[in-house]
């Protein structure tokens, strides 16, 4: 699987998000044949939903498609590092591996902050590989978060 290529979709994905002045994350859900089988990006302010997270919705957008709550033979490709609450559903669908770009010293639940991801008292564990396309997937949050600062400071 080339990972690079999976990470430019989640990267399509993220790039939605930052059209609509969503934090871009993107997120694809890939099966054990290559194909696309859920993707998604943040809605958070869009659907006034907390849970809107790009994993979330690309969690249930694979869920339909593959017609199984898990996602064993699957990998889920995300920009930025899943939060204790994805990586909560992560678990819980059993996906089988993980891949994101940008690290998050705040929320990062797949060992920056907490590992949820790998934990060994929890019912499953992810493979995962951090740190695909880095510079691209963290330029896009600095992006995003230099023009929401102008915007508040009037520029």
């Amino acid at each position: 699987m080339m990972l690079e290529r999976y990470m430019e979709l989640a990267l399509r994905e993220a790039e939605k998000a930052f059209d609509k002045d969503e934090v871009p994350v993107g997120c694809v859900i890939v099966d054990s044949n290559g194909s696309v089988v859920g993707r998604g990006f943040n809605q958070v302010e869009m659907l006034k939903d907390a849970t809107a997270h790009a994993e979330m919705i690309a969690l249930t957008s694979a869920m339909s498609t593959m017609q199984s709550k898990y996602l064993s033979d699957c990998t889920l490709v995300v920009t930025l590092e899943p939060c204790p609450m994805c990586a909560g559903a992560i678990v819980l669908a059993k996906v089988g591996r993980v891949v994101f770009g940008s690290y998050d010293a705040k929320l990062g639940a797949a060992g920056t902050a907490v590992n949820l991801l790998e934990n060994q008292k929890l019912t499953h564990r992810a493979d995962v590989v951090g740190g695909i396309m880095e510079q691209r997937t963290t330029g896009l949050l600095k992006d995003f978060f230099a023009k929401k600062r102008a915007a508040q400071n009037g520029r």
